[in-house]
């Protein structure tokens, strides 16, 4: 418990979150539990009170479970509108509860179809799950088929491990509004998150979840944001500094992060010449800065040689087709450089002709090549051979996308040659 306080009061002491105004658009898929008390409302208040904005949607109709979503006409065409950064989903308060069989045929199947049209229709959405609370006292109505959800604990253990499960399933993120609900009923016993029903959030419920959707969402923290709705100072800022804790402390437990844009890379230095290897996830679009004032590469694995010794800092940017970025530098020492007299001698030996062309090019090469590759603009590499035979080599372009490609000669293990080629 001591130790939980010291981490409340620093994260009070904490300025809120990373500078700079944010939107973010969110569709949320629920019921009561999402819409009490204006839940979303709530988020878009406190976002308001940090310099950001939060716009919102909701299909929300009491009591819905996600086998009625699935082909609800506003939930179907919310998803359909497109252009959200977040839809959120929340089932029932009590399927996801139920034993783990019955949530396999009863839940995550009808979670999964809704997030395969969230993907169809929002290719650049996460989507959140919406970890919800146990009921007060456990759920009386179910306790004598499934003895775990008697109690509170135990009913929230079951909401926790299910909801964990559809993010991991749907590659999703989790929004835990209900893990945050144990820490404050453990830290906070008078702040009272339930209405009278002893299931539904009061005001305090739901703004806890705001302040977690907030984390969440935005990444940033809730704490020493000026809003504070219809509760005190004191209950608001407890709220606000649990939601944080629990969120921005956790991020891999909740799958936050988990499947954006990582930037990585290694190498292989070989006299000069340096291999560079991709290793970045989630991303399809690459530029390299060698950190010499060298072009740069838009390769997925480049080779580059370096005309000088010393330390260089080559640089990777790596995006995904959403406009998601990362950026990762790295130091490598050059002890000794490639004869670069050597190098252009070879150049001058390799001809690829016609370049611009439209139907095919020739390779001509006294000795065999390695390998052979053309990458198009993405990054992406569209033609590969392996242990090309030394002199002329014909390569078919006919079915290729007219446009700017670069071809990657990979002559031995330590040199390539790059060169632009041109489809007409």
């Amino acid at each position: 418990m001591q130790h939980l306080f010291t981490t409340l009061l620093l994260l009070l002491t904490l300025v809120v979150g990373a500078s700079g105004q944010t939107t973010k658009r969110a569709f949320f898929i629920g019921n009561s539990y999402t819409y009490y008390n204006t839940m979303p409302a709530i988020i878009n208040s406190l976002a308001n009170a940090g310099g950001d904005t939060l716009i919102h949607a909701s299909s929300t109709p009491g009591g819905a479970q996600l086998i009625q979503q699935v082909s609800n006409s506003t939930t179907l065409n919310g998803i359909r509108q497109g252009n959200w950064d977040f839809v959120v989903i929340q089932e029932q308060s009590q399927k996801p509860s139920f034993s783990p069989t019955q949530v396999a045929s009863d839940v995550l199947p009808f979670a999964a179809q809704l997030n395969d049209s969230i993907v169809a229709h929002n290719p650049c959405a996460e989507t959140v799950f919406f970890m919800t609370w146990g009921r007060k006292n456990g759920d009386q109505t179910n306790c004598a088929s499934y003895p775990p959800i008697c109690t509170y604990a135990g009913m929230q253990a079951r909401l926790r491990s299910s909801y964990l499960l559809m993010a991991q399933q749907n590659q999703g993120i989790c929004s835990p509004v209900g893990a945050a609900w144990q820490v404050v009923r453990d830290s906070f016993p008078l702040i009272e998150l339930y209405s009278a029903d002893q299931s539904h959030p009061s005001y305090a419920g739901s703004y806890l979840a705001a302040c977690t959707f907030y984390a969440s969402l935005f990444k940033k923290s809730p704490v020493g944001l000026s809003f504070y709705g219809s509760l005190s100072a004191a209950d608001a800022q407890a709220l606000q500094s649990i939601a944080a804790m629990v969120v921005l402390d956790s991020l891999p437990n909740w799958s936050i992060g988990a499947y954006d844009v990582l930037a990585n890379f290694a190498t292989n230095v070989s006299l000069g010449t340096v291999a560079f290897t991709n290793n970045s996830s989630y991303s399809n679009q690459y530029q390299w800065d060698f950190g010499d004032a060298s072009p740069s590469s838009i390769l997925a694995n480049p080779q580059h040689t370096y005309a000088s010794v010393g330390t260089f800092y080559p640089s990777l940017i790596a995006s995904d087709s959403c406009g998601n970025s990362d950026t990762t530098t790295q130091s490598i020492v050059i002890t000794t450089v490639t004869d670069l007299d050597k190098l252009k001698n070879i150049e001058k030996n390799i001809s690829i002709y016609p370049n611009p062309t439209k139907n095919y090019i020739t390779i001509d090469y006294d000795q065999s090549i390695e390998e052979v590759s053309i990458i198009n603009l993405l990054g992406k590499e569209v033609f590969s051979q392996k242990n090309m035979n030394s002199g002329k080599n014909v390569i078919h372009l006919d079915t290729y996308t007219r446009g700017v490609y670069y071809i990657q000669l990979k002559l031995n293990s330590s040199l390539s040659i790059s060169k632009k080629l041109v489809l007409q």
